[in-house]
Parts: structure tokens; sequence; C-alpha cells
């Protein structure tokens, strides 16, 4: 249903324990009461998602977060001030309301106020904390629109509100403000140049060993079912040089950040004409789902420069590149 149409539906489902997927400034998400253990066991079971790996609790306004989680350290209430709503996930400690399943066992949790006007609705018409992990096969392509949501998860959902592209493109920054120095969990939409004119320095500690600490940190993660190569960068001032398409007979697809490579390709994405991080942050989920649908047989990509919101879209390159093998 349209995502600017009566919410009522939704968030009655959301209450009685179903599954909603809903857009945010970052990527769809696919909600369920954050309050109740067997519509987060729902999440699980529809994404194929190992119970290790925790989710995002949402909120529909930064207000609602000491009442849920009580006080928090001075670093955290800075940074939702300055940030919420906005594209940062908050590291605090888990409540005794938030079930365990919620945050895989671990005694903290992650939590968001997103900056989308749906979104926030959905959340406070429901009346509950709405935990949401990407709306997704765990694993897969992030969705940036709501075709990407029917067509990975399908009759999982129960509602699919259409909210249109996704602004951002890739997920929330992740980050642990709990202790001296701030620790970025996961790269994401907002860089970490932003994070410092607030906090001061940061540890970046992107990546898991064991149980993740955070939504969205395994080493292998945000693949499109195609498998994809990526290519080394050159330098800081000329990140990437393109190679020529390859004659094997094969299909290649070619995912470039500003130029087109020469011809050959079977399929082609250009992230930003202009060099535009933002705008290239913006495209990537959709692009790379294009490019698997386009029945190619290899995704070469070239990385972005590593800068501002070009360090997350590299962390998903990476990632994506990585040993995985996808469900079926």
């Amino acid at each position: 249903m349209p995502a600017d149409g009566e919410l009522a539906e939704a968030a009655s489902v959301l209450r009685t324990g179903g599954l909603v997927a809903f857009p945010t400034e970052t990527v769809y998400g696919l909600g369920a009461n954050a309050l109740d253990a067997q519509a987060a066991a729902r999440i699980f079971e529809a994404k194929a998602r190992p119970s290790f790996d925790p989710l995002i609790t949402h909120l529909a306004d930064a207000a609602d977060l000491e009442p849920l989680v009580g006080p928090v350290p001075p670093a955290v209430a800075a940074l939702a001030a300055r940030f919420w709503p906005g594209p940062l996930t908050l590291i605090v400690d888990r409540p005794a309301a938030i079930p365990p399943i919620v945050t895989s066992g671990l005694d903290t949790m992650a939590v968001r106020v997103p900056d989308n006007e749906h979104a926030r609705r959905l959340i406070a018409t429901a009346g509950v904390p709405v935990a949401a992990p990407s709306a997704n096969r765990f694993g897969q392509l992030s969705p940036t629109r709501a075709e990407h949501v029917v067509r990975g998860l399908g009759a999982a959902v129960d509602v699919v509100l259409d909210g249109g592209p996704t602004r951002c493109g890739i997920e929330s920054t992740i980050v642990d403000a709990r202790g001296d120095r701030p620790v970025v969990l996961r790269l994401g939409a907002l860089p970490v140049e932003e994070l410092e004119k607030v906090v001061g320095p940061v540890t970046v500690r992107p990546g898991s060993s064991g149980q993740p600490v955070a939504p969205g940190t395994l080493a292998a993660h945000y693949a499109p079912r195609t498998p994809l190569r990526l290519l080394a960068a050159d330098s800081a001032a000329r990140p990437v040089r393109a190679e020529p398409a390859p004659s094997d007979g094969m299909r290649h697809g070619y995912l470039a950040f500003r130029d087109r490579p020469a011809d050959g390709w079977a399929a082609v994405e250009v992230l930003s004409a202009t060099g535009d991080l933002t705008e290239a942050a913006a495209r990537l989920f959709d692009a790379l789902h294009r490019l698997d649908a386009a029945g190619v047989t290899e995704i070469v990509a070239e990385p972005v420069p590593e800068t501002g919101v070009g360090r997350a879209v590299n962390d998903r390159l990476r990632r994506a590149a990585a040993t995985w093998q996808p469900a079926d």
C-alpha cells in the first residue's frame, strides 16, 4: 500500500505481531513489535537470518529513548540530539522491556530514529518500538525500493508500505558511545567526519569475529546473487583504473563510479556521472539490483574515493565481494 496513505492498518499489524516493511531514509526495514518476542522471531524466520545477528530498534522520536532505556551517557545523548532523526544507530544498554531475541542475547541494544516521515508516523501510530533490520533475505542486497522487498521476501511480509526510492541508499552508521572514546561499529550513511565534529576522535572498528556486536558487520554481507569482484584502487587521487571487458564469451556486468568503461560489457551501471559520493551511495544497491537481474555471470565493481560516505560504499562492496553462498 502507498506509504502516504492510511497507516492505521499497518500499525495494527505491527501491534498484533505481524511484519510490516516500510521505507526509511536509508533502506527499507522489515518491522515487528520490539516488545513482542514472538513477533521478533518472525523477522528471523522471514529473512532466514541467523539468531546471533542482533536487530535495530526504531523509535518515533528522540524523546522516546530515555523512557524506554533510562538515562544514557553524555556522548550518546549528544549524538542523539544532533543526528536524530537521521541515519545514526546508537548502542545503549538493553532495557528489561526488550526481549533478548531482539538483541541476540546481548546486554546491549542498537536503536535509532529514522529520518523518514512515513516511518516515524507508522511507529508513532503503532505505539510500540519497532525492531527492523533491512527487508531482504539475510546476506543479500539491501532493498531501496518497495519492489525489491516484494521480489525478495514476497508473502513472508504482511504489509509493504511503498514510499518510493530511499534517499540515502545505504544503512545507518552504528556507534557505541558509552565509553571514553566512541567506536564506529558499522560505517554508514552518516560520515565519520560528521560524528567527530560532535564527540571528537572516534575509533572505526567495523567487522565481527564470532557473534556480531552490531547488525551488518559480518565479513560477507550485502551481496548480489551474481558473484562480485572488486577492483583494487590505484591511489587516493585515482581510485581505480577500469579494465577492458573480458573476451571469454560470457556476459559480464560493470559497476562504475563516475566514468563509463569501454564497450564490451553486457550491462553497465554508473553511480554518479559527476563524482558525487552522496549520489553514489544513494544509487549503490539499486544499481546492484539491476546488474544482478541482467543475467550476467560476474559483476566487476570499482571502489569509490575513500572519504566521507565513500568509506561506507567501499565497505559494502568489500563485504559483497567476500566469499558467500546465498540461500535458495
